[in-house]
């Protein structure tokens, strides 16, 4: 996660890219992904107001699916995936045949990474802002069939950002 946001904040920075959206739900613990992604962005000086959350998600499918919809309803019209190389090595074809051909990979580039690395901190912020009431993991909650299907696409709720 940390990789994740350092990254988005180079591609900020670079002026790659004008706005985020941190997707993610809380999945395994009671803090929303999104949230906790975006909070460290601020705190690393991304302004708030280029940062978007999207906390539905609960697989990376989800994450990119729910993301898309929710770009376009924003109105954003270049969009693209910035994550760790083995995710967007993973969701590649499934973005291009079930979201979107025009959504483009931005993999983190690792030896980037390795120079910004002693510069990454853990800047305090008030992770109860991104606390979620009455939590219960996914482990909990659903199957080990349920989760495949979500780690395959198939539990996406196709009306989510129309």
């Amino acid at each position: 996660m940390k990789g994740r946001v350092y990254w988005s904040k180079f591609l900020y920075d670079k002026g790659i890219a004008k706005n985020i959206i941190y997707s993610g739900s809380a999945v395994y613990s009671p803090y929303y992904e999104a949230k906790i992604m975006a909070l460290y962005a601020e705190a690393l000086g991304i302004p708030k107001e280029h940062i978007f959350t999207e906390t539905r998600a609960e697989h990376s499918t989800e994450n990119v699916y729910y993301s898309y919809k929710l770009a376009k309803k924003l109105g954003f019209t270049s969009i693209a995936l910035a994550t760790d190389p083995f995710q967007s090595k993973q969701l590649r074809r499934y973005i291009r045949k079930k979201v979107s051909p025009d959504i483009a990979l931005i993999p983190f580039v690792v030896d980037t990474l390795k120079v910004i690395e002693p510069g990454m901190i853990d800047p305090p912020i008030d992770f109860q802002q991104a606390f979620k009431q009455d939590f219960i993991s996914i482990t909990v909650r659903e199957g080990a069939h349920k989760r495949w299907r979500g780690t395959r696409g198939k539990n996406i709720d196709k009306k989510a950002y129309d």
